[in-house]
């Protein structure tokens, strides 16, 4: 569930932490820079682990700060596949269950991956199992808040950095006194009411057999 990465980075210490040791300001500012953060096709960052390598510091002309590369290692959040989770249910949609760990929501089981055969109600958006027995077909409802343990399936990423606008470019030629600036970009569309963000790292999985506890409950 949580593996240690190395990585490469070079730390800016602003003049205003000189006065603190060098590894507490360079864990400082890894920590500000990627804790709760998702590096693409890395995992969710955590905490720090250890700084492995210190190279020299520069100041720059203009800058005032200290550039130290520095190599480390970072705890990070990353499952492998059939690795098997516990978590919470955090809400149902049409799209499935999807679950929290706590520190991570963006978890989801599609409706194929239910225990079968499952349907979602409407009325109270949730998911139930039509659980059956000898006395017939009970309705077990995924309920929000109910503990689950899921198989992970698959995994996404989505790059989520910013892009640049693309500036139109004219073939026409300027007339005379026009200026030859590009004309600047159109602004985005607004963004549709009720449009979700998309996650930059989410979990794919598929319920677990004993993984509901709703058999247990219905047995006791």
């Amino acid at each position: 569930m949580f593996v240690l990465v190395e990585m490469v980075d070079t730390v800016r210490i602003p003049p205003w932490d000189f006065h603190k040791q060098l590894n507490e300001a360079i864990a400082e500012e890894l920590n500000k820079k990627l804790a709760n953060k998702v590096v693409y096709n890395v995992g969710l960052c955590i905490c720090l682990y250890d700084v492995t390598k210190l190279d020299d510091s520069y100041i720059f002309p203009g800058d005032g700060a200290a550039h130290t590369k520095v190599h480390f290692r970072y705890v990070v959040f990353h499952p492998f596949l059939d690795e098997i989770l516990t978590g919470k249910i955090k809400y149902c949609s049409q799209e499935g269950v999807h679950v929290t760990m706590g520190f991570f929501d963006d978890i989801l089981i599609p409706p194929e991956s239910l225990q079968q055969p499952a349907k979602f109600d409407e009325a109270e958006q949730v998911w139930l199992w039509e659980y059956e027995t000898d006395e017939g077909a009970h309705d077990l409802y995924m309920d929000q808040g109910e503990e689950i343990r899921f198989r992970v399936t698959d995994e996404v990423f989505v790059d989520t950095s910013p892009t640049g606008p693309t500036a139109a470019q004219s073939d026409a030629p300027a007339q005379a006194g026009q200026s030859t600036a590009p004309p600047p970009p159109p602004p985005p569309p607004p963004p549709e009411e009720g449009e979700k963000k998309e996650a930059p790292y989410t979990l794919i999985g598929t319920i677990c057999e004993p993984g509901l506890g709703l058999l247990s409950w219905w047995n006791s």
